[in-house]
């Protein structure tokens, strides 16, 4: 979340800021300054209300030394009432303190200055275009009748056993998907992330830590008996392990990667841009998440967007690069570059890959700090991406490198399959 502090020294710059995310932000940002404001005259008020009473304290001591009982009776007295005073602040504290923050988790982060202007998807700024787009053979299918004819995707039978979203990867589809996983991880850790294996379940305060709570709480399956939600993407396992960590300077950055399986409500999702693996309730993703200093986390952001170039490159699937518009960003992202691999069958881009900048949004939730060498403490940086996101991936492999004789494997996977053709 934002800070209290950059919030009252520049108010006006971040309202226009969030404007930049189409959201009139005066009033949320008053209430919070006005809620900091109570805060911290309460604050002051309960120190000079604690000082006195220690001092208190201390006056009473030294009389019954002195043996003037009749005047430490007295100030005791007075030290019964400071005692009710200090509570009645303390609890007016934690409420106005509760109220702050539950306002702080309604402001989104404010873009960098380098965001475009914008409303929607379509005000997106392509920024990068690579890979020559196949021309199809007559007859070419899209992904989900090419998983049907080969019998290596079976979304029916997933709406058998749990429903629509959930579908079941089979023979050589399973295989193949076996193989982008650890290819990507293969790639991950060459590049100096260190692999982790997380849980696929977190609790309140990790999904708040991320800002996926209270922001995308309809889009989160939750446990209810134990209170705990499935994970929408590796980031949130991953970044929380540091949470309440200080890291030492000397040990920034920290490079993490790692796959887990990702649930998604996507409630309100329909029609024929979600069929197949366009859009899935649970699907595979490898992710890499960084924490950098201030000052290297946009080299930092643009050495991650040349990783994920090099996968696609590897992969030899046409893709582009956008610069997201305020109005389509993530709630916690100062800056995102989307990456959208195109499906030939389906003649339309699919995203594949979001890689992020958050600054200190979530560092300041998840209190995650660094020492530098004069022994202070800073709200690190953190970033995070997809290297890469599965089933549009497959969707592409499928669609873009099938022939009249089946689906050739991309060579740099076949070490991984062990076949070069599902036919």
């Amino acid at each position: 979340m934002l800070q209290t502090v950059f919030i009252r020294e520049n108010r006006e710059k971040v309202i226009q800021a969030l404007a930049k995310r189409n959201m009139d932000a005066a009033t949320l940002v008053d209430e919070v300054i006005a809620l900091d404001e109570k805060r911290r005259s309460t604050q002051v008020e309960l120190d000079t209300v604690l000082s006195e009473s220690n001092k208190l304290s201390k006056d009473i001591g030294e009389l019954m030394k002195a043996g003037e009982k009749a005047k430490a009776v007295i100030l005791r007295e007075k030290t019964t009432q400071y005692k009710e005073k200090s509570k009645e602040l303390t609890e007016v504290l934690n409420t106005v303190t509760e109220e702050l923050t539950q306002a702080l988790y309604k402001l989104p982060n404010t873009p960098a200055d380098i965001v475009p202007q914008g409303k929607s998807a379509d005000d997106n700024e392509e920024v990068h275009r690579e890979g020559d787009i196949p021309a199809l053979f007559e007859g070419a299918m899209p992904h989900w009748e090419l998983a049907k004819k080969y019998d290596i995707i079976d979304f029916e039978l997933g709406n058998k056993i749990t429903g629509a979203g959930f579908p079941v990867y089979k023979g050589k589809g399973a295989r193949l998907q076996r193989a982008l996983i650890s290819y990507f991880l293969d790639k991950n850790t060459e590049a100096g992330y260190k692999e982790y294996q997380v849980p696929h379940l977190v609790n309140e305060a990790s999904g708040y830590g991320t800002g996926q709570l209270p922001d995308k709480e309809g889009q989160m399956y939750h446990v209810g008996v134990d209170d705990l939600y499935l994970i929408p993407t590796a980031e949130v396992p991953v970044t929380n392990m540091f949470r309440d960590v200080i890291i030492e300077e000397k040990d920034l950055p920290v490079l993490c990667t790692g796959y887990t399986p990702c649930f998604r409500r996507e409630a309100g999702s329909y029609g024929s841009h979600v069929r197949g693996l366009n859009r899935l309730h649970q699907f595979d993703k490898v992710e890499i998440v960084r924490i950098e200093k201030p000052e290297a986390s946009y080299a930092a952001l643009d050495g991650m967007v040349e990783h994920v170039k090099l996968l696609l490159k590897e992969l030899k699937l046409p893709y582009r690069i956008l610069r997201l518009c305020g109005g389509d960003m993530g709630f916690a992202s100062a800056l995102t570059y989307d990456f959208e691999v195109f499906s030939t069958a389906q003649d339309r881009w699919l995203e594949i890959s979001s890689v992020s900048n958050f600054e200190t949004f979530q560092s300041n939730r998840l209190k995650l700090r660094y020492r530098d060498r004069d022994n202070k403490n800073h709200l690190a940086h953190t970033l995070n991406g997809s290297s890469l996101a599965l089933p549009r991936v497959l969707a592409g492999i499928l669609e873009n490198y099938q022939t009249p004789d089946g689906i050739v494997i991309p060579e740099v996977l076949r070490p991984y399959t062990g076949f070069d053709i599902i036919n």
